[in-house]
């Protein structure tokens, strides 16, 4: 047992100084790398068919032509109402998920549903507005983004769940100084989870 730890420990020793000898190779001269045995340019990564994942990756980059940094995917919903040069602070928010639950739910759990998020029906924004009329406030909802504006702040929010843009309600409370906005949340599995 010795003999081979001491054998497999030299081999490693070797594959190690190999694979450090041929990376400084190849920053300094391109030409000098190709001394290097196929062997070695080899690590265990390299064992075993290449996975899809890495065949789509790399297919990807070599496609890639434009100067682009992001494709339109990639930029997420509401990144246009980023504006940096604009100083209005953000209010105070709170996210709240509700479901409607009734006594066969609470004390018999005839409905299967849990006080899970999964089991959540809606979505609720409390928005603190101090000195804010209800007429200055500008409220944009998109599928995953709130947008909210008045002369004295500011909100871009990225909602935590996708919502139903056009079921929503909004209500402000002027003696809180609060908006509260109410949004139906779209699931992949309501058809199981509501019934």
């Amino acid at each position: 047992m010795e003999g081979l730890g001491v054998q497999s420990l030299q081999a490693l020793s070797e594959l190690l100084s190999t694979r450090q000898q041929q990376q400084e190779e190849e920053e300094e001269d391109d030409d000098v790398s190709k001394n290097v045995t196929a062997c070695a340019r080899l690590g265990p990564g390299h064992i075993g068919p290449l996975r899809k994942e890495d065949k789509e990756v790399s297919s990807a980059y070599v496609k890639k032509t434009s100067k682009d940094i992001w494709s339109e995917e990639e930029v997420a919903e509401g990144s246009q109402y980023d504006d940096l040069s604009d100083t209005r602070p953000q209010p105070e928010y709170e996210i709240i998920l509700k479901q409607s639950v009734g006594t066969e739910d609470l004390f018999l759990g005839l409905s299967r549903k849990d006080p899970s998020s999964m089991c959540c029906e809606a979505m609720l924004v409390k928005i603190k507005l101090p000195e804010t009329k209800v007429t200055d406030v500008a409220l944009d909802v998109k599928e995953t983004f709130l947008d909210l504006r008045t002369p004295k702040y500011k909100l871009g929010l990225h909602l935590p769940h996708p919502i139903h843009s056009h079921g929503g309600k909004a209500q402000f409370f002027s003696e809180r100084d609060e908006l509260e906005v109410t949004l139906p949340m779209k699931r992949p599995m309501d058809f199981i989870n509501m019934q």
